[in-house]
């Protein structure tokens, strides 16, 4: 564990827009890069991540994410296969709206996603990266994707994974996760 809890800080970074990310289709495991919008707001993220110092640099394996970390001035960031995004099995590529035509009312916080991961297998994969975060003597940051980095912040601040739905996360947004005395807050988020 780091020596100072209360001083220890975690930065997510969501990755830039793709063309599906834009149009609202859930994407978890489709490879996509990202859009000419995306690859320029990226390019904006050195001056929000300017002066600070990352003992731990993790990025999503997924090719949005790494080169949303190449844009943001971390082209050497480690791969964790656990920052990927939630699983959405047969609603992969597919729009909330159109989910809700058969299933009303369907949300990923809290309906079942038809071969994709449950909110508590997302977690388990989340918390791992906490514990791993939690382990290093100094700021962390992490490069990935909407709906995970979510869970992530609902998980950091000991909620279980489907408060995360309280958490609006836009693309290219850097969020900060820390301490107040010995209690996991929020510091800022979808800056």
């Amino acid at each position: 564990m780091a020596d100072d809890e209360g001083s220890q800080e975690v930065w997510l970074v969501r990755h830039g827009e793709t063309e599906w990310s834009r149009d609202g289709r859930h994407t978890s495991t489709t490879d996509l890069p990202l859009t000419d919008v995306g690859e320029e707001v990226a390019r904006g993220l050195p001056a929000k991540l300017e002066g600070t110092d990352f003992a731990l640099v993790l990025t999503s394996p997924r090719q949005r994410a790494r080169r949303t970390a190449e844009l943001a001035g971390f082209p050497d960031a480690e791969v964790d296969e656990d920052l990927v995004e939630w699983g959405y099995g047969e609603y992969e590529g597919v729009t909330t709206a159109t989910i809700r035509e058969t299933v009303p009312g369907w949300t990923v916080w809290q309906h079942p996603v038809p071969g994709g991961e449950t909110p508590e297998e997302v977690a388990a994969r989340l918390d791992r990266v906490i514990e791993r975060v939690r382990g290093v003597d100094g700021r962390a940051l992490l490069f990935g994707h909407g709906h995970a980095l979510r869970v992530f912040a609902a998980r950091w601040i000991q909620q279980p994974p489907d408060e995360g739905r309280f958490f609006r996360l836009d693309t290219a947004t850097v969020s900060v996760l820390g301490f107040e005395r010995d209690n996991p807050v929020l510091l800022r988020w979808n800056s």
